[in-house]
């Protein structure tokens, strides 16, 4: 009874949630009751105004199996949201919501910013997916919810919840790159209302260098990472979850021993890593409204290596919410304050330190205008150290007849810029002028998504649009010598479609998107924005059975993307990746082999990855347009007992 009191309060009091699944009207397949978390509402999915794309456990599961180390894969095969590397030399990467840069997404953990204000792009990396119970993804500007870090959109990782009895979880896996993982998962009830988890991981992955040119294609790391959780619930509907987590990694990438780049000297490129959190969500229930409370702290130390440079920092978030919710039948209010501190300290360059305090206030409102029309406004007042006040509305409108479902939605938000773009976390702030004379970056964006469901058939078509003001992007201005600018307005339109077929276990899954991004040029018109694919497609076939196992096939196609400061081309090759997935259960154990990217693409069968001269801002990698480790297959087993198994 622990998990399902749990669930009842969490989905009542806006508290971390659980997806579950209930059977819709006589005569139509199963659907999922997911009650989604990042919105605080409190609503389930399909009644939710703001449209949340949510991976349940089984699409978890799933990805687990391709790899079990980080939530990269998770993340990848989302309709509209897109994995770019950001330095082929570490390997690291990050997400992009529909076109947006990633530094423009805001990563949370059950609704706290436990990787920080800004997630660096290893930070994907360091996560392993082994104890989520649903993923929710936010497209389009979400200040309005969670501030100046989610101005492209909200990656939202709830934790799973501990059942009625104990549950243990172990995984080991094997890659053909030599990769290993080793997983494991505890989750039981205590007793008295608490229930608790603990999930802790080793991964680690040889140095390849796939093309024997002395650089090496897939970095070399070795990382442990461990997170206990707790979590509680009152008889008088009260809940409180409480999570503390560790992370060390040991990463090189660069030249082998012995090879050096083009100008005769080695280059290692390494980054080490010390990442501790903690964090409090909680709600009590005050007569006919709900006090709410959300705290979280993080201390991240690196040290990293530029070849004969090396850089140690320090970053840091402090952050502490209190809200008050109340709901009549048919309309819900939410209003509170909230403060956060982001800071960095560099030994090496401490021209760029940096410590920004934001306290804010925000509310939102539902309404429900009738049975089949809902309309939500947020709005949020944010008061920045560096940039001043800022104010961040959004307005959604929900319309459901009988199987169709459209969601209108429009908002705007801010970025407060830091020197951690894309490129100078690949190559250093050696280079980097000190920040000067910088606005906030400001954006707005709207998107109609329309959607219709009948018996196994879903069908879901959206049209989005942004307008990013006073973009920053690096521009040289001098011999090794650069400097991050506002440049002025960037400009994104596009559609993304989607159509599933479930019928028994199949579940068949096509996706496209395209997507039209522009920026200012040198010349006074306009480019497409680098490493921005017009055309991308997806399909995904699947056959499950509980308790036997599960067989899958999937492609995806990446169209031509426009490549910035490359000497060997200025635009990409289109591409497909396919892979098979399969698993067998033997009682409680499971067998599972995956093969990814079996056409065997790989950026470097078209061109080295190293440039004939460094760039000017020190990076000595072209950008990766394309995978960098080619066809690889990963199997191993899972290992469990007790809860449902």
């Amino acid at each position: 009874m622990f998990r399902r009191r749990l669930l009842l309060a969490a989905a009542l009091l806006s508290a971390p949630t659980y997806a579950q699944e209930t059977p819709e009207a006589e005569g139509e397949e199963e659907a999922e009751e997911i009650v989604v978390q990042a919105t605080r509402s409190g609503r389930r999915v399909h009644d939710e105004p703001i449209r949340v794309e949510v991976l349940n456990r089984e699409e978890i599961e799933e990805k687990i199996l391709m790899r079990p180390g980080n939530i990269a894969m998770l993340l990848s095969e989302t309709g509209g949201v897109r994995l770019q590397t950001t330095s082929p030399a570490l390997g690291a990467a990050n997400i992009r919501v529909l076109g947006m840069k990633g530094r423009y997404t805001q990563l949370l953990a059950d609704g706290l910013p436990l990787y920080g204000g800004q997630a660096s792009s290893l930070g994907l990396l360091q996560i392993a997916p082994t104890d989520l119970g649903q993923v929710e993804v936010i497209k389009g500007a979400a200040s309005a919810l969670y501030g100046p870090s989610a101005l492209g959109g909200v990656v939202n990782l709830v934790a799973r919840r501990p059942g009625d009895e104990l549950q243990v979880e172990t995984l080991a896996n094997l890659t053909s790159r030599g990769g290993q993982d080793l997983t494991l998962y505890s989750a039981t009830p205590i007793g008295g209302g608490w229930g608790a988890s603990v999930v802790g991981g080793y991964h680690r992955q040889d140095r390849q260098d796939l093309d024997d040119d002395g650089w090496l294609d897939m970095a070399g790391f070795e990382r442990w990472t461990a997170r206990p959780r707790l979590f509680w619930e009152g008889d008088d509907g009260a809940t409180a979850f409480i999570t503390v987590g560790a992370m060390t990694e040991e990463r090189v990438g660069g030249t082998k021993a012995g090879r050096t780049v083009p100008d005769g000297r080695p280059f290692v490129q390494a980054q080490d890593s010390d990442r501790f959190d903690a964090g409090l969500v909680a709600s009590y229930p005050i007569g006919g409204a709900t006090l709410h409370i959300r705290a979280a702290g993080m201390l991240q130390d690196h040290r990293h290596q530029f070849g004969d440079v090396v850089e140690n920092d320090e970053h840091d978030t402090a952050f502490a919410e209190a809200s008050v919710s109340t709901g009549e039948e048919g309309t819900s209010l939410l209003a509170g304050f909230a403060v956060q501190t982001d800071g960095y300290r560099s030994k090496a360059f401490p021209a760029f330190d940096y410590r920004y305090t934001v306290p804010a206030i925000f509310a939102q409102a539902e309404h429900d205008l009738s049975e089949v029309v809902t309309l939500a406004g947020s709005a949020r007042l944010d008061d920045h150290s560096e940039y001043g006040t800022k104010f961040s509305p959004r307005v959604s409108l929900l319309y459901r007849p009988e199987r169709w479902t459209v969601r209108a939605s429009v908002g705007s938000g801010f970025y407060a810029p830091t020197p951690f773009v894309e490129e100078i976390e690949a190559a250093g702030l050696s280079r980097l002028a000190p920040l000067a004379g910088l606005k906030a970056e400001t954006a707005e964006s709207a998107s109609i998504d329309v959607g219709y469901r009948t018996g196994p058939i879903e069908a879901n078509v959206t049209l989005f649009g942004s307008h990013m003001h006073d973009a920053v992007r690096l521009e040289d201005v001098g011999p090794a010598r650069v400097q991050l600018v506002n440049f002025g307005t960037t400009r994104t339109y596009g559609t993304e479609l989607m159509l599933r077929y479930r019928w028994n276990g199949f579940t068949l899954t096509g996706s496209y998107v395209h997507l039209r991004s522009t920026e200012p040029d040198a010349a006074g018109g306009r480019r497409t924005v680098p490493l921005t694919p017009r055309n991308t497609a997806g399909f995904v076939a699947m056959w499950e059975e509980h308790g036997k196992g599960r067989v899958g096939f999937e492609a995806y196609y990446t169209g031509r993307q426009q490549l910035d400061n490359n000497p060997f081309r200025t635009e990409s090759k289109p591409y497909v990746e396919m892979g098979l997935l399969g698993e067998i259960v033997v009682g409680n154990v499971r067998l599972f082999v995956n093969a990814e990217n079996i056409l065997n693409v790989r950026q470097t069968k078209y061109d080295p990855l190293i440039r004939p001269v460094r760039a000017t801002d020190g990076n000595w990698t072209v950008d990766g347009w394309a995978p960098a480790e080619g066809f690889t297959v990963n199997g191993g087993l899972r290992f469990s007992f007790g809860g449902q198994h």
